[in-house]
């Protein structure tokens, strides 16, 4: 994949930042000797398609219980998936830290060295912004705004780690996780203030659940 005008420009105005940003995160391997890698690989696989999140939304949302949150959750994965995976990947269309693009752009293998370190994890050819960032703040941020402060702010610290995961594992740049952090609040944001201005009754309805119940318990 050839890097365009767009991913060029983005390559050349932040190099700088990008470097020092996956030299800072990749302290955590030095320090850790290797410790954090599967963790941190962990974190991909649940965040790879984003199927881990839509599944939680899913089951959330088929319980009247829960269903406020899967419903916010639901609708800041789709809010986001449009923006980062339909428009913006497509206009970008930046080759990922470890491609060999990337090497000739920056005349050095410093992003695939680093990249090898780690287990050479793979992802679509496109960059940016990081599709993982993008479907953690849009579902966490959407749920922590939906649920009890006390408890929903967990929900972020899943998201900040799935986006620390991203250049951990080099698959992504810093200004890819950024792109996503800005894709993903507003996302998130979005889908909580449109999931609180639902009926009452779709929240209240159950599917028949209750009814299928009874008879079972009758039977």
């Amino acid at each position: 994949m050839e890097i365009n005008a767009v991913a060029a420009w983005i390559n050349t105005v932040f190099a700088g930042f990008d470097q020092w940003a996956a030299s800072f995160v990749h302290n955590l391997y030095t320090l850790g000797g290797g410790f954090f890698t599967p963790f941190f690989q962990v974190m991909g696989w649940l965040g790879a398609h984003g199927i881990f999140l839509i599944v939680l939304s899913l089951v959330l949302l088929a319980i009247p219980k829960t269903r406020r949150y899967g419903t916010a959750m639901a609708l800041g994965l789709a809010i986001g998936a449009i923006i980062t995976n339909l428009i913006l990947k497509t206009i970008v269309a930046r080759p990922r830290p470890y491609s060999e693009e990337t090497a000739k752009f920056f005349n050095t293998t410093f992003f695939q060295s680093l990249w090898e370190k780690v287990g050479q994890m793979t992802e679509s050819d496109k960059s940016f912004p990081s599709g993982h960032t993008t479907a953690a703040f849009a579902s966490m941020v959407a749920l922590f705004l939906m649920g009890n402060k006390k408890v929903s702010w967990m929900a972020l610290i899943f998201a900040v780690l799935m986006a620390i995961s991203r250049i951990y594992l080099m698959v992504h740049f810093a200004t890819d996780v950024v792109g996503g952090l800005l894709v993903g609040i507003p996302s998130g944001i979005a889908a909580a203030a449109i999931a609180k201005h639902l009926p009452q009754a779709y929240y209240d309805f159950d599917f028949g659940i209750s009814k299928r119940r009874q008879k079972k318990a009758n039977a």
